[in-house]
């Protein structure tokens, strides 16, 4: 498993909500992350869940009481404060966003949030009227005025038998939050990143089209790295089963030609391109109206006709500090044909596997890439496909800070 978190302080609020269960799921998976978990529970917090719950899922002691003198000897809420690489209330009550929002400190948890320097994110659960109460929503507006991040809850069936706005996150989206804030240094803040994912389609009839097994996971992945990385990224996205990475815009497509629309009307804005996307050499010279019925014998011969060549046509109209990120697969003779694509493509860079690799290729969680660029050929061991996306825009940032000195 991936310790994205390792190295990593967070100090996990929790209040006296019914989701308060759900944090020691929370609480397990950011220590299974390799992060430090400090949980801070409210007196009333601790009415749903014993501190023991936490204590044995983080290995730490779970605070409750400012005056509690088991402790070392030192001003305990502005040690933890200090400590602190990022504070999450979670689940947030009514009452705890109001103090927060107008910096209360009567116990433990609001006194060390006020002390605390760092970033801070808020889960708010509680019922329906209550979080669509304007005073509450007042009080998350001045959370988010004063720097806080706010996690939309979740809407469904409430422990109070309401239906609605209100609902605790699941612990793996909040996880995904906190990844989003620490996992990654920040050093593609500020740029424009496009990505290409998954397959496309291209109908043969109302029934039928040609296709490939891309799954677009490692499109998917480069597009995760990067936003974690700082980046503004737009993803483009053939049909894929995958959940969209936090924070990421993407714009569905169908076929090679709403991907190649798609991507060009995007590509002045721009400032990198990884095109991971399996798109379709070739399409259905015509497509039939109606299902061709198989009676008909219709089928056995297709006339195709040839798709345009997105990464080809970027590469050709590319503005001056635009660096571009191709994908070869190949199944022979890798180096050579990648190193052909990478100048008639007018690419940057080109992200090569062979299928034939184990634990590279289509629907799998890992890859074997071999980086192609003018500099040469760089050889990637076995990575999950999320590393192998860091690496690949660590060396597209390298390359992109050659040019530009």
């Amino acid at each position: 498993m991936d310790t994205l978190l390792k190295q990593k302080t967070i100090l996990l609020g929790v209040t006296g909500s019914i989701a308060a269960y759900k944090a020691a799921a929370l609480a397990s998976k950011l220590s299974q992350q390799g992060a430090n978990v400090h949980v801070l529970l409210s007196e009333n917090g601790a009415k749903f869940v014993s501190p023991i719950t936490f204590e044995g899922v983080t290995g730490q002691k779970c605070v409750v009481d400012t005056f509690d003198r088991n402790f070392q000897y030192n001003v305990e809420h502005v040690a933890l404060a200090k400590q602190a690489d990022l504070v999450l209330i979670a689940p947030a009550t009514a009452n705890i966003i109001a103090k927060l929002a107008y910096g209360l400190a009567d116990d433990m948890l609001s006194t060390t949030v006020l002390a605390c320097r760092c970033p801070k994110m808020i889960a708010p659960a509680m019922n329906t009227g209550m979080y669509e109460n304007p005073v509450t929503q007042d009080n998350l507006d001045r959370l988010r005025h004063y720097g806080w991040k706010v996690i939309e809850p979740a809407s469904g069936h409430l422990a109070c038998g309401d239906v609605g706005a209100g609902k605790f996150p699941e612990p793996a989206v909040l996880v995904e939050h906190v990844l989003q804030a620490l996992a990654e240094e920040k050093d593609m803040q500020g740029l424009n990143v496009l990505v290409t994912a998954g397959p496309t389609q291209e109908p043969l009839d109302p029934v039928r089209y040609l296709t490939n097994h891309s799954t677009g996971r490692m499109g998917y992945e480069m597009a995760r790295a990067a936003s974690r990385r700082g980046a503004h990224v737009t993803l483009v996205s053939g049909p894929s089963s995958l959940e969209v990475p936090l924070d990421v815009t993407v714009v569905p497509v169908r076929t090679a030609e709403e991907m190649f629309e798609a991507v060009v009307s995007a590509a002045p804005q721009q400032d990198l391109f990884a095109f991971a996307a399996a798109v379709a050499d070739y399409r259905p010279a015509q497509q039939a109206p109606e299902k061709l019925k198989k009676e008909a014998g219709v089928l056995s011969s297709l006339a195709l006709a040839p798709t345009r060549d997105i990464l080809q046509y970027v590469g050709e109209h590319r503005q001056p500090g635009q660096m571009l990120c191709g994908f070869s697969m190949e199944t022979r003779d890798l180096v050579e044909n990648s190193e052909k694509k990478l100048l008639k493509k007018h690419a940057d860079l080109i992200a090569a596997n062979n299928l034939r690799t184990p634990g590279a290729g289509f629907g799998t969680q890992t890859n074997v890439m071999t980086l192609l660029s003018r500099e040469g050929a760089e050889e990637l061991p076995l990575l999950s496909k999320y590393e192998t996306a860091n690496r690949i825009w660590s060396k597209l940032l390298a390359l992109r800070a050659k040019e530009t000195h």
